[in-house]
């Protein structure tokens, strides 16, 4: 086995993973809790799922960033800018989730507080309500936003550097491109149909599975370094 099939299998271990928690937090754990029209009283509730959905949010951005770093050696072959711009975009990411959790923190302990305390203030708590909802919606979508760029700029290094077939890293480049115009849209309150989101759903399933069962090619670039040598 090649280091390029070595890396890449870890690399697809470790992109299924952030699949699979991405499923797991988004229509599981949170998404039924925090944009439920009840989430002030069933958040506190499910304080368990939140919890686990926090913990592995960070996990699988840690991952994401791991994934670049173990790509940066074989990137690098290709093209400096690409391999350093996926590192750099990956953390970036990193940073959102963590504001994307703390207002889902926000959202956990205000509902704590709701839910224990009986003589409340109706109007103040009504105040609050809506500002911790208005700040986990806008701290979500520009999070699945800012996650748009890494993973565009991994399938066009992916394209260029020919380190997989053309057809997963062309259509893992239309994909993130649906992606981002659907998530931008609905930033504005015209989002056009959950469908678009389907593409990259596919090929973030697919392009694991690939690098699982195959790693990554050799690219021409290392081939054209080889018959030089």
């Amino acid at each position: 086995m090649n280091s390029n099939q070595q890396a890449g299998r870890i690399a697809g271990i470790l992109l299924l993973f952030v699949f699979i928690s991405g499923v797991t937090i988004f229509q599981f754990l949170q998404g039924p809790v925090l944009f439920s029209d009840d989430f002030i009283t069933i958040t506190a509730k499910n304080s368990n799922k939140i919890i686990t959905s926090i913990l592995l949010g960070i996990i699988s951005g840690l991952a994401s960033i791991s994934i670049a770093i173990i790509l940066l050696p074989i990137f690098k072959r290709s093209n400096h800018f690409l391999a350093y711009l996926y590192v750099s975009l990956c953390i970036l990411n990193f940073i959102s989730i963590m504001l994307d959790t703390f207002s889902v923190v926000s959202i956990l302990e205000l509902s704590k507080e709701y839910v224990k305390n009986v003589n409340y203030d109706t109007n103040h708590f009504l105040i609050l309500k809506t500002f911790v909802y208005q700040q986990h919606w806008w701290t979500h979508y520009l999070y699945l936003l800012v996650s748009c760029f890494p993973v565009f700029v991994l399938y066009y290094t992916l394209y260029i550097s020919k380190l997989v077939p053309k057809v997963i890293s062309i259509f893992g480049i239309i994909a993130v491109l649906l992606m981002f115009i659907e998530e931008l849209f609905s930033i504005f309150g015209h989002s056009i149909s959950m469908n678009m989101l389907l593409p990259i759903g596919i090929i973030q399933f697919i392009l694991p599975a690939w690098l699982i069962y195959k790693g990554l090619y050799q690219s021409p670039f290392e081939e054209r370094k080889i018959v030089i040598e």
